[in-house]
Order: C-alpha cells, then structure tokens, then sequence
C-alpha cells in the first residue's frame, strides 16, 4: 500500500475513532459528587437526581457521620457512596464535576480542592461570603481551566427568562427601574434542619442575614438584564425586626444600585408573610412584572390595561441546575453571561460586598473595577 494512502486510511480510522468517542461521551452520564449536606437544599438535589438519567452520583463527601447517615437513611442511598475526605474522594471516583452543599463560606475551598484535580463545581448561591474569596475561586477556575457555576432557583423560573426576552425585544424600551422581592418568613419560622439554620444564621459563614441569603437573587437578575454591567454604587439599609431569633444577623434589607440610566431596588427579607420570589422590570414604554415561576403580568405602550401571560417553557439545558451543568460539561452550552455564570456573579459578589460595608458604615459604597 502506498504510503500516502495507509497514511489518509489512519487519519480517517482516528478521526472515526475521536468521533465515536465524543458521541459515546455525551450519551455517558455526567459523573458527579456532593461536596457537603448542611445546605437545607441538598434534600432538593437528592429529589431531582433519580429523575435525571444525564448524571450519576458517584460520591458524597460529609464529615459529620451523623448527618451522613441521616441522608443515607432518609434518600435509601448506599453507604459505599460516602467519604469523610474531599482529597481522597476525588482521588478515588474521579468526578467530572462536584455540587458543593457547604455552608458559603466553605465554598471556597470546595472549589480550590477540585480545581486542583481540574474538576469543575456549581455551588448553591451565593458564590462566597467576600469578594476576596470570590477573585480567589476565579482564579482558581482560571489556573486549572474548569467550570464555576452558582445555582439559584430563580434561573430555571420561566418567567424570568420571558421578562429578559421582553426586554430583549424591545417591548419595554430602555430599561429604567428593576425591583426584586426574595424570601420567606425566616428559617427558624419555616423550620429549617438545625445544620442549615447554624450557619444560616453566622454572619462569618454565611456573608450577613437576609442580606446576602436573599440579596444575591435579585443582584444575580438585575446584573443579567443589565448584560454583565456593575451598577456604579450601591446603597443598602440592613436591620433585625427579630432580634429574639437572629441575634447575630440582619433578617430584612434594602439594597438600591444606581447605573447610568436606571435604577434596581434589592428588597431581600425573613420578613415576609408568606414566601416569594418575584421580579418587577419597568422599561421607558412598558412593564413587566413576574408571577409565581411561569406567569407575567405586561402592560406595553398604548395599552389601556395590564394583561397576564404565559411564560413559555426554558429551551433543553436550561430547565434544571443538572440539565445545566451537564450541558455545560458536554459543551453544549457556553455559560458565559449566563444567570450561573462565574462573570455574573463576580459582578453579584461586588453588589454584596458593597451592600453589607454600606449597611455597617451608612453610606454609599462607589464600586471599582474588579482587578484581573
């Protein structure tokens, strides 16, 4: 055989070979581990994992052996899966990616113990408790080349994503004011797990109070529709209605960030009557105003009344933080920009930082660029 030929019939034979692999990669489950349980909404994850054939959990890291054995009894989850030791469970399983359900300020280290192994991580919000430790992780993702994620509940509502499209159509006009409402009558008062109410309620683990539990969604949503823009201040009133109950913490908060051309009010509480999670967006010609997960409520110009809508439903990879990830994983989605994003929330982190040092101080917090 010509030499020329036995070289094109192996370059063919490899490119087949890579091209199988890929295909066989992306029908393989995404293998996964849980870094953590003392985060209330790891009960949410251990729900949703059955249900999702894209991942398999092949590892759970937890040092209280109490805890561990509470989930494994509550979820029927097989002991082998379980380790004390972050290290040595990345040694052994070798997960593609790792879901870290930790107390805030242990994110951190999460992620730098996985970035190490080139590991990627999606982290319950907020992504730190500084801004320190949030330059910190970046840096980390930026060194060994992985993936930071932050999962909020507020991402997968359909409602939000019709709003952002509203916006993106024009149908608003400019956009001028954003007024986000997050959060429940408090922890203690919907009966939390003891392991999350602990640190729920420590301001060096969890950043503040309400502040930063519920800030960050509407820091997360305002810098989203705002395309990645830092407002240039933030303002923000933080106190204790119930200080019987949270001592050490803020459990209601104002947060007011002031861009060029508008205006968002971050209105996180554990004060509420009743839980919501609701997003009001008002344009130069129009409004639209979040209902429930799925429903709007837009009055546009020339209208003589609002009228309700339907939210139609998230585009395939984005119905879910698993489907998310694993289409992150699979690079079937750039995540850049995106609500989960790691430049979203470096962006989140600076609106937090600000707020918390503007509450202690009571004055207006100027941002600064965010070093590289």
């Amino acid at each position: 055989m010509m030499p020329s030929i036995r070289l094109v019939l192996i370059l063919i034979a490899t490119a087949l070979t890579c091209t199988c692999a890929f295909a066989a990669d992306s029908n393989t489950p995404v293998r996964v581990a849980i870094i953590g349980l003392v985060h209330g909404h790891a009960e949410g994850l251990f729900e949703a994992l059955p249900r999702n054939s894209n991942v398999q959990l092949v590892a759970i890291v937890e040092p209280d052996t109490a805890l561990a054995n509470r989930y494994a009894a509550q979820f029927h989850l097989d002991h082998k899966l379980f380790f004390t030791d972050t290290e040595r469970m990345l040694n052994e399983t070798e997960p593609a990616a790792v879901l870290v359900y930790t107390s805030i300020v242990d994110h951190r280290a999460a992620i730098e113990t996985a970035a190490r192994h080139g590991i990627s991580a999606m982290v319950e919000k907020p992504l730190a408790t500084t801004l320190v430790d949030a330059i910190a992780i970046r840096q980390a993702a930026r060194e060994h080349h992985i993936h930071v994620l932050v999962n909020y509940e507020t991402t997968w509502y359909p409602s939000n994503q019709e709003a952002y499209n509203e916006v993106a159509q024009g149908k608003l006009g400019t956009v001028r004011r954003i007024v986000v409402h997050d959060g429940h009558q408090g922890p203690k008062e919907i009966n939390v797990s003891p392991e999350f109410l602990n640190w729920l309620t420590d301001p060096d683990k969890n950043g503040a109070g309400a502040m930063f539990d519920f800030g960050c969604y509407g820091a997360d949503l305002s810098t989203w529709l705002m395309h990645g823009q830092a407002p240039i201040s933030v303002t923000a009133v933080a106190q204790t209605d119930k200080p019987a109950i949270y001592p050490k913490v803020d459990d209601d908060a104002t947060i007011i960030l002031r861009y060029p051309a508008a205006q968002a009010v971050l209105q996180p509480s554990w004060n509420w009557p009743f839980p919501r999670k609701d997003m009001e967006v008002y344009g130069e010609t129009g409004y639209a105003i979040t209902v429930a997960t799925d429903q709007l409520r837009v009055r546009y110009a020339g209208d003589k009344a609002e009228s309700q809508i339907q939210a139609p439903p998230l585009n395939a990879g984005r119905q879910s933080s698993l489907d998310y990830l694993v289409a992150v994983i699979r690079e079937q989605i750039k995540p850049e920009g995106d609500l989960s994003s790691l430049d979203t929330n470096m962006v989140v982190m600076q609106i937090l930082d600000a707020a918390r040092e503007s509450s202690r101080s009571g004055r207006t917090v100027t941002l600064k660029p965010l070093p590289n």
